[in-house]
């Protein structure tokens, strides 16, 4: 075992990912800091920023997960989201500064239904200025700060989900499923710029990342409880499970010693049919499917199976 490994199973803990209720008024960064403090454990990381004033699921990654977040962040994610009609803030959510106001009264719910109707699929988004993309080297955020606005291109995202759960005529309740890089402050603050009264989001919820749902999901003090009780470990997601979307593919043990080393494994010699198998990244798993690294298949250098990124404990 590494000895991070060690660490880890002396305290009851293993690599893998929790998954976190994130409370308000807690960064990401804090919510890191926290399980860090609490596991003592140096490899600890996110995948999926909150802003501050949002709550629900943050997955936090520990030990070896902290080597395979690049593979998660093309996950969906799915919200609870207020929109507040009526009301424009600069950084289109409740802790900005009011801009404008208007009388959303004669909004109806039908209005509503059929402006969404735009927003749903293939979307062009311009991000915020009070969030974290650079431009030109510089953080939005720092420009909005300085009260400057930057010339920021759109990117393009989808609104797989966007369901109207309630509207009281002020405040409507949305189901958002997105995917990655979606804001959904921008999201509602379009969406009331499209009524014609503006809006901004009041409130938000992640109530999923990909397979992780916030149902599983721990506040940082019941983490604590769990390691008190030394059943943390029941908590965690494993790689294996993290990677499920990956295809498996099986080496025998002397080819698992040469994955283990980075060296490129060929269907050939590991007496596995792979012409099916799409080009892309895999899994590679030995005999007793314990898993080893992440290799990319690729069937124009005769199915070569490159070494990645390797996972397994005994590479170490």
């Amino acid at each position: 075992m590494t000895s991070t490994a060690t660490r880890l199973a002396q305290r009851g803990v293993q690599d893998g990912v929790l998954i976190v209720h994130k409370e308000a008024g807690w960064t990401s960064h804090d919510v890191v800091a926290k399980v860090r403090a609490l596991l003592r454990e140096s490899k600890v990381g996110h995948a999926g920023t909150l802003d501050p004033s949002a709550t629900g699921v943050l997955p936090i990654l520990v030990g070896r997960a902290t080597r395979i977040a690049e593979y998660l962040v093309d996950w969906d994610k799915e919200y609870q989201a207020r929109l507040r009609l009526g009301e424009t803030t600069d950084t289109q959510d409740a802790t900005g500064r009011l801009l404008a106001s208007n009388d959303p009264s004669k909004v109806t719910e039908g209005d509503l239904q059929s402006v969404l109707t735009g927003f749903r699929g293939n979307q062009r988004q311009l991000p915020p200025m009070y969030s974290a993309v650079k431009v030109g080297g510089q953080r939005l955020y720092k420009a909005a700060r300085a009260g400057k606005t930057i010339d920021r291109a759109e990117r393009s995202i989808v609104i797989h989900t966007l369901e109207l759960m309630s509207f009281d005529g002020r405040d409507a309740m949305l189901r958002v499923v997105c995917s990655k890089g979606t804001y959904v402050r921008t999201l509602c603050a379009d969406i009331g710029q499209a009524l014609g009264v503006g809006g901004h989001l009041f409130a938000l919820e992640r109530r999923r990342v990909g397979p992780l749902s916030i149902e599983r999901a721990l506040t940082v003090e019941q983490v604590a409880s769990h390691l008190a009780a030394s059943t943390l470990a029941s908590q965690f997601l494993s790689l294996d499970e993290l990677l499920f979307e990956l295809p498996a593919v099986v080496v025998n043990e002397e080819q698992a010693a040469r994955v283990l080393h980075g060296t490129p494994v060929s269907p050939v010699e590991n007496g596995q049919f792979l012409s099916s198998l799409r080009d892309g990244n895999v899994r590679l798993k030995d005999e007793a499917g314990r898993l080893l690294a992440i290799g990319t298949h690729d069937q124009t250098g005769l199915g070569t199976i490159k070494v990645r990124k390797v996972l397994s404990l005994s590479s170490h």
